[in-house]
């Protein structure tokens, strides 16, 4: 299926790019978010209307998640957690636990943007992590788990 971006999608293209995706992709995902629109003739005239308008609320948004970024990049993060005498946790720390912490310390992030490589936190320690505010900007978080030893 053709469709025209609507803002810049990573690993698809830019905004304004017509590329041909999957169906499912197209219209399960990148339609109902409004990252995308069917490239119809009708569509494209409208977007060539919009364009400007739409570069204008993309630089606007990345410039808000610069800032955002800026403030982020080196925090520490502390979580306690019940853990045994060898350091490992009795369960573990999610993103769920690290974005209410996040929140808590009043950052606007939600958990599906904390990148966690390895899985969820199982030990005692610091663990750096990165948080994808938008397409082309990343911050490093260090998350840093006391644990509470059971006795």
């Amino acid at each position: 299926m053709q469709i025209i971006l609507m803002e810049k999608v990573v690993n698809l293209g830019q905004l304004g790019d017509i590329v041909n995706v999957k169906n499912g992709y197209a219209r399960n995902y990148l339609i109902p978010q409004g990252k995308a629109k069917r490239a119809t003739e009708q569509a494209k005239a409208e977007f060539e209307a919009r364009r400007a308008e739409l570069e204008k609320i993309q630089a606007k948004s990345l410039a808000s998640a610069q800032t955002l970024a800026e403030k982020l990049d080196g925090l520490l993060v502390q979580i306690s957690q019940k853990a045994g005498h060898d350091g490992k946790l009795f369960g573990s720390v999610t993103n769920i636990n690290i974005t209410e912490a996040l929140v808590a310390q009043g950052f606007d992030i939600q958990k599906s943007m904390l990148r966690m490589p390895n899985g969820p936190l199982k030990t005692v320690g610091d663990h750096t992590l990165s948080i994808a505010l938008h397409t082309d900007v990343t911050a490093h978080i260090t998350v840093s788990v006391l644990g509470d030893t059971a006795t």
